[in-house]
């Protein structure tokens, strides 16, 4: 029952997001994927795409807390975990939280921001809590950081360590859309922009529990095999400097779980691992600057790998 319950969850937002988002079923998915592992996305796509406007669509199909960070090189790390102030009257300091503080945090343009402000995310992302002043402070849950960047444009930029990729349960793009969705697009605007009449279909609440459930997905250990002969192929490939991290064997397992739930199944197929890598472990590798200079790029490597990999039936 959990799992129908999980799967009607994931339909009803995946349908109510596409009122505003169209043709992106799989990128919707995904999202949501990461909403019941309790992870965080990357999108890198260009300009125009839909990214902010996918996530205020998640946001109000959720009625979820909802904030949105623009990032710029004069971002402070208090700007987003807040700050304590003097209160005049109660003669004591108050802490006025930032924009982490909320359910789903829209990271616009994160590349922009210095490393110092990508790093006051970083114990977000990890923990869900920040410490200001020697507190430490719970965030509310659902947590989700969805951050964007925009792959043309380097100028002013400072790219993301690896430690901060890192925390990304996937990195994603949307793309841009055919002419036939192009169309639909334009044509569902009739008058106004469907964002301004989406109405929420599902409480945030619930995400904690379902996430819950989704632990209950069965794994098999073949495919527990599996998951590991992918991320040590990906640490042994002579074109890469650097492989996947034990954190990218767990956005896949978990990953696996949250798609199975999807698709209505309590248990794990080898489909919902392939489908996964691509989105978990690229953005944790590191291509080699010759084999980057042969056009060799981490997406290409981990599809590889995974065409190669064979399904043993070892256990782990």
């Amino acid at each position: 029952m959990a799992i129908e319950e999980i799967r009607q969850f994931a339909q009803q937002i995946r349908q109510n997001v596409e009122q505003v988002i169209v043709g992106k079923t799989e990128v919707i998915d995904t999202l949501i994927i990461a909403l019941l592992c309790e992870g965080h996305v990357l999108l890198e796509d260009v300009p125009g795409v839909g990214k902010t406007m996918l996530a205020r669509a998640l946001s109000l199909s959720l009625d979820a807390d909802f904030r949105r960070l623009q990032c710029t090189p004069d971002l402070l790390p208090s700007d987003i975990t807040g700050v304590s102030v003097f209160n005049q009257e109660t003669r004591q300091f108050q802490f006025i939280p930032g924009p982490a503080f909320t359910n789903i945090l829209l990271a616009d343009e994160i590349n922009r921001a210095t490393p110092r402000a990508q790093a006051a995310l970083l114990e977000c992302m990890g923990e869900r809590q920040v410490t200001v002043d020697g507190v430490t402070r719970t965030l509310p849950r659902p947590f989700m950081v969805l951050a964007t960047q925009n792959p043309i444009e380097y100028e002013g930029t400072f790219p993301l360590p690896e430690a901060q990729l890192d925390r990304f349960l996937f990195k994603t793009s949307l793309g841009y859309l055919s002419a036939e969705q192009e169309g639909d697009m334009l044509r569902n605007l009739g008058g106004r922009h469907p964002i301004e009449t989406l109405q929420p279909v599902a409480d945030a609440a619930q995400i904690p529990l379902l996430a819950e459930q989704v632990w209950t997905i069965r794994v098999d250990d073949t495919l527990r095999s599996y998951i590991v002969a992918l991320i040590q192929a990906t640490r042994k490939h002579s074109d890469l400097t650097l492989g996947a991290s034990p954190r990218g064997a767990l956005a896949l397992y978990r990953g696996a779980q949250a798609r199975a739930a999807l698709a209505g199944r309590d248990y794990v197929l080898p489909d919902d691992i392939q489908a996964l890598a691509p989105l978990a472990l690229p953005h944790r590798c590191i291509v080699n600057p010759e084999s980057a200079l042969r056009g060799r790029t981490a997406q290409r490597i981990v599809g590889e790998i995974v065409e190669q990999t064979p399904l043993s039936l070892g256990e782990v």
